[in-house]
């Protein structure tokens, strides 16, 4: 017999299947479009092999990939006693101290994001921070109520708008004019981003709660408060500790980053090697900054799941 075997039934049902899926003329000249964006970065932007793998740049990165070799074995074999020896070193007069800075900076910072995030996060609120929250048949407030707590939902959405919008390096960067390259410029530029984020989200966690319960809770008389305290807080607490873990994550990673600044945590001794040409201290500290944002996902991962389980 000539020809194909004839197709089984499930090969069929997947044929029919892919001939009646959806077809988007849009996604297909969107990504017409992306595809001739890219021909066109790279035949205009002066990208060229040649000067990439040049004997010249090659050359370079020989060289580069010998110095990352601890000092002491730059001139020698491998050996991993001296190796160990030199990382104790390290780690003794730099390594730990930078390391503690850099983690002190992201809990103190995430701290205070966590708490403006909170105070932040009723007052921007659409479905709380009305003039007569959760009661749907309630008669209509005058029209001064209603424009005044319009105005304060919108003034704290854009304040929150603004803290994050702003990046942290952006805000370490003003701060550090303001009060010098200390570690609270790291701490407030982290802090302040990170409660502009939270404030938000948190907004949004409260805003998808089901009513039935808060407009229950305003029926039988409880006041504003009473609903914040009673209905909004134990639903939402949960994922709140999710948020604030989360960014957490982030904090541990950005406070590396601004050391670069002049901040004094791990980024800075990076900065301070790579300045020097010491190039086996700075892989050794980029290490180390690794296994710190490692560590810190570690235990955020595990307190997320703690959460889960107890929510």
């Amino acid at each position: 017999m000539n020809g194909s075997p004839e197709p089984t039934d499930r090969e069929r049902v997947l044929r029919r299947l892919a001939g009646s899926r959806p077809r988007s003329l849009f996604l297909r000249w969107s990504g017409a479009a992306f595809a001739a964006l890219v021909v066109h970065a790279w035949l205009t932007g002066g990208f060229a092999l040649e000067d990439f793998l040049a004997a010249r740049r090659i050359a370079n990165v020989e060289r580069f990939a010998g110095e990352l070799k601890p000092y002491p074995l730059q001139s020698q074999d491998w050996d991993g006693e001296v190796a160990l020896h030199w990382a104790a070193e390290l780690m003794a007069t730099r390594g730990w101290s930078a390391a503690a800075t850099t983690l002190a900076i992201s809990i103190l910072a995430i701290v205070l994001a966590g708490v403006g995030g909170a105070l932040a996060t009723l007052p921007a609120t659409r479905t709380f921070a009305t003039a007569e929250p959760y009661v749907p048949d309630a008669a209509a407030p005058s029209v001064a109520r209603r424009t005044a707590w319009n105005a304060s939902v919108w003034i704290a959405r854009a304040v929150l708008i603004f803290a994050r919008a702003v990046p942290e390096y952006v805000w370490a960067f003003l701060l550090i004019a303001v009060i010098g390259p200390n570690v609270w410029a790291a701490v407030l530029a982290l802090a302040v981003h990170n409660a502009g984020i939270l404030g938000k989200l948190n907004a949004e966690v409260v805003e998808n709660l089901p009513p039935e319960t808060l407009t229950g809770l305003r029926a039988l008389g409880a006041r504003r408060r009473h609903i914040a305290i009673a209905g909004i807080v134990p639903a939402v607490m949960p994922r709140f500790l999710l948020l604030f873990f989360y960014r957490w994550e982030t904090c541990v990673r950005e406070a590396t980053v601004l050391g670069m600044l002049g901040i004094v945590s791990l980024g800075w001794f990076i900065q301070d090697a790579r300045a020097r040409q010491q190039y086996d201290v700075m892989l050794a500290l980029i290490l180390l900054g690794a296994a710190l944002v490692l560590a810190g996902d570690v235990a955020s991962a595990l307190a997320r799941d703690r959460i889960r389980e107890s929510s």
